[in-house]
C-alpha cells in the first residue's frame, strides 16, 4: 500500500456520519449529513444513545437506543425529529442508496438486530448476506427487513461477550464484500466503533470528540484534522480516546492529516448551483493543478510523485499503458490516450473499469503501466481493475482528486488533481483538471523518450496560458444561455468530434444527458453517414465540435452532410472564424491554443450548455435523477 507521499500533490454513494463527545445536540449530525447529500440517496436515518428514563429520571447504568428513519430527503428526516430534536451521544446519521431492497423506511439506515441492542449505518454491499442470514436464523436471530446490511447487526449480537470492538472486528472477517460501517449498542454506552474494507471512513479529530464521516466535506465546520483508516481496519472511540486496530488486530499509531479544504470551497460561493459554481471555478482549479509542476526553462515537469528513482526507471521500460477508469474520467483518458501516443509515442489502450478485468487484457510486468483515473478515489469498477492488475505485477499509477481515497493509498504512485471538493453530481472541473494533469503526465513521458526540449517547452508554456484561455470562453456564457433557450424543447441531439474532440463530443453529450435529461450521443464525425445520419431532420439538432485544427476541414465536411439533410447545426468552433455562419449561424467560440489542449476549452461551453438547458427545464441540476456522485458498489 503506497504512503501518501508517493502522490504528487466525494465519496460513496451513501453517506455516514457518527459521533462522540460532550455534545449530545445531534443537529451537529444533521448538518453534517445535509452535506453529503451531493452523493445521491433515497432515505436517511439516525439512531443515538441516551440515559434510560424510570418516572421521568435518568437510571443510573441504564441506556437505550433512540431512532428514527424517513423515505426521501433529510428535511424528511428533520421534520419527524421536530424542533425539539432528542439529545444524546454517541449517535451516526445515514443517507442510503437503494441496492438491496426498495427505497423504503424498514430499508432505510440505521439497521438494528433483532434485539434492538446494536444499531449500525454502512455502505457497501455484503455479498454474501444470504448464507449469513441463514446461518443466524438457525441461531434464532429473526429478520424484518429486505436488506443486506441487516445481518451485521445481528452478527455483532451474536459475537457480542461484552467487547463491542471484538464483536465487530469478528463479525466483519465473517463478511465478504465491502463496508464502511458506523456502530453504537446500547450495551456499551460509551464507544462508537467503525471499520471500513473497500467504501472509504475517516474519523475526524476534535477538542475531547471525534467524528466519523465517509467524505471531509461532512465535517470540515468541526475539524480539519483527519485520519483515514485503511482496508480492513476498525476504530474504538471514545470521548478521551481514539484505537485503531488493523485487519489483524495489531494496534497502529494514528496518522492525523491536515485538510486543506476550507468548508466556503464545499459551500456554493453565491451560485445557485454547485454545478455552475465548479464551472466557474476552472480558471483556478487548473492554476491548483498544474502550479509547481512545470519547468518552462527545461521544456519539463516535474511530478513529485513519479520522481522516486525506482518509478522512474519502470517508467523508462514502460512500453504501452492501460487506462481504466469510468464515466467523465473514462472520456479524460480517451483525450489521454491520443496526447501519450501522439507526443510520447506510448501505445495506450482505454477501457471501462467495469470492462477491464473481464476481457483478460495482455499484461506485461515488466512493460506495461496501469492508469486509474478516478475523482474521488473510490470508483468501485475502478478499483477492482486495478487490483486486478496489481495481481499481475504492473506497475500501478493514478490520476486523483481526493487525498487518502482508495486509489491514491493502493497505487504504486501517482498524480492528485488538487481540484478542491466537486460537489454537483456532474463532473466539471475535475474533468478539465485531469485533462490538465494528463498534459503533464504526456510531457513528463515524452521526455524520459523523443520529446525535444523544444516542444516540452511549447507544451509546458500552453498550459500556462490555459487558465487565462478558460477565463475568456466563461466570459461568452451569455450566447450560451441563448443557444440553450432555443434549443431547450429539443428532445434529441448528437454531437459530433474528430481526434482529440472526439472524446468531447462524448462526455458533452454525457452532459446533456445527465442533468437536462435529453437523449444525447456522442460520435466520431466520420462515423455519422455510417448509420447515425438516419436520425437527421429539422427537429434533430447536431452540436459539432470544430476548431482550427488537423482534421478541422474534415469536420466541416461531416457538418456539410448535416445541412444538406436539413438537420440544425450548433457549431463550436476558434475565435474569429466566420466562414462557418454558412453553416449555421448558432455559433460558440473558444481561443486558439495547441490541438492536444483544445479540449480543455471545448468542453467548458458544453458544459453551460447543458447546464442552462436543465435550468431552464427547472430540473435539480446539482442531484439529478438516479444519479449518485460515486458509484462504489460495481
Amino acid at each position: 500500500m503506497q504512503p501518501l507521499a508517493a502522490f504528487s500533490g466525494k465519496i460513496g454513494m451513501c453517506g455516514i456520519i457518527g459521533y462522540i463527545g460532550n455534545n449530545t445536540d445531534t443537529t451537529i449530525g444533521l448538518e453534517a449529513l445535509k452535506r453529503l447529500e451531493y452523493r445521491g440517496y433515497d432515505s436517511a436515518g439516525m439512531a443515538l444513545l441516551r440515559p434510560r428514563l424510570r418516572k421521568g429520571k435518568p437510571v443510573p447504568g441504564q441506556y437505550e437506543v433512540f431512532s428514527m428513519k424517513a423515505v426521501g430527503r433529510i428535511s424528511k428526516l428533520e421534520e419527524k425529529l421536530g424542533k425539539n430534536k432528542p439529545k444524546g451521544t454517541p449517535f451516526i446519521f445515514h443517507t442510503r442508496w437503494a441496492t438491496h431492497g426498495a427505497p423504503t423506511l424498514k430499508n432505510a439506515h440505521p439497521h438494528t438486530d433483532f434485539k434492538k441492542e446494536f444499531y449500525v449505518v454502512h455502505n457497501g454491499i455484503i455479498e454474501n448476506y444470504q448464507e449469513l442470514r441463514v446461518f443466524l436464523e438457525t441461531k434464532g436471530y429473526k429478520f424484518t427487513t429486505d436488506t443486506d446490511t441487516e445481518v451485521l447487526p445481528n452478527l455483532i449480537s451474536y459475537f457480542f461477550k461484552g467487547s463491542l470492538l471484538d464483536a465487530t472486528q469478528k463479525a466483519v472477517n465473517k463478511v465478504r464484500g465491502t463496508y464502511g460501517i458506523a456502530v453504537i449498542s446500547s450495551r456499551t454506552p460509551n464507544e462508537l466503533v467503525a471499520a471500513r474494507f473497500g467504501s472509504p471512513l475517516l474519523i475526524g479529530v476534535g477538542d475531547g470528540e471525534y467524528f466519523i464521516s465517509s467524505d471531509p466535506s461532512g465535517i470540515l465546520d468541526h475539524t480539519k484534522r483527519v485520519v483515514y483508516l485503511e482496508e480492513g481496519e476498525t476504530a474504538q472511540l471514545t470521548k478521551d480516546s481514539m484505537k485503531i486496530y488493523t485487519q489483524d488486530k495489531m494496534m497502529r499509531r494514528a496518522n492525523i492529516e491536515h485538510i486543506e479544504w476550507t468548508l466556503e470551497e464545499a459551500q456554493k460561493g453565491g451560485y445557485d448551483h454547485f454545478m455552475l459554481k465548479e464551472i466557474m471555478e476552472q480558471p483556478h482549479s487548473i492554476i491548483d493543478s498544474i502550479r509547481g509542476r512545470m519547468i518552462p526553462s527545461e521544456g519539463n515537469v516535474r511530478l513529485g510523485g513519479l520522481e522516486d528513482k525506482e518509478i522512474q526507471n519502470r517508467l523508462k521500460d514502460i512500453e504501452n499503458i492501460h487506462i481504466i477508469a469510468c464515466g467523465t474520467a473514462f472520456y479524460a483518458g480517451l483525450v489521454g490516450k491520443y496526447m501519450l501516443e501522439e507526443y510520447a509515442g506510448i501505445p495506450t489502450e482505454v477501457t471501462v473499469g467495469s470492462e477491464f478485468r473481464y476481457k483478460k487484457p495482455i499484461l506485461n510486468k515488466k512493460t506495461t503501466a496501469v492508469l486509474a483515473i478516478s475523482q474521488s478515489g473510490e470508483t468501485a469498477d475502478t478499483i477492482a481493475s486495478l487490483r486486478e492488475a496489481k495481481q499481475k505485477g504492473v506497475l500501478t499509477l493514478g490520476i486523483v482528486n481526493v487525498i487518502g481515497s482508495t486509489i491514491a493509498r493502493e497505487t504504486d504512485a501517482g498524480v492528485y488533481n488538487h481540484a478542491g471538493p466537486e460537489i454537483g453530481v456532474a463532473s466539471t472541473k475535475a474533468f478539465t483538471s485531469q485533462l490538465a494533469v494528463l498534459a503533464l503526465l504526456t510531457v513528463f513521458l515524452g521526455r524520459q523518450r523523443e520529446m525535444s526540449a523544444t516542444m516540452g517547452r511549447r507544451i509546458v508554456e500552453e498550459l500556462e496560458r490555459l487558465p487565462q484561455l478558460v477565463e475568456r470562453v466563461l466570459k461568452n456564457a451569455d450566447n450560451i444561455k441563448n443557444l440553450a433557450k432555443k434549443y431547450k424543447d429539443t428532445a434529441n441531439m448528437s454531437y459530433l468530434g474528430r481526434k482529440y474532440n472526439y472524446p468531447i463530443a462524448l462526455e458533452g453529450a454525457l452532459k446533456l444527458k445527465e442533468v437536462s435529461y435529453i437523449n444525447s450521443q456522442g460520435y466520431p464525425g466520420g462515423e455519422m453517414k455510417h448509420g447515425p445520419i438516419a436520425l437527421v431532420d429539422k427537429n434533430f439538432p447536431i452540436l459539432g465540435i470544430a476548431p482550427r485544427d488537423s482534421v478541422y476541414e474534415k469536420m466541416l465536411s461531416n457538418l456539410e452532410e448535416i445541412k444538406t439533410r436539413g438537420g440544425p447545426i450548433i457549431l463550436l468552433t476558434t475565435d474569429g472564424n466566420k466562414k462557418v455562419f454558412s453553416l449555421t449561424k448558432d455559433v460558440m467560440y473558444i481561443p486558439k491554443t495547441l490541438e492536444m489542449l483544445t479540449p480543455i476549452l471545448s468542453i467548458i461551453p458544453l458544459q453551460l450548455f447543458a447546464y442552462y438547458m436543465a435550468l431552464l427545464k427547472g430540473y435539480d441540476i446539482d442531484k439529478p435523477r438516479n444519479l449518485a456522485k460515486s458509484v462504489t458498489v460495481e
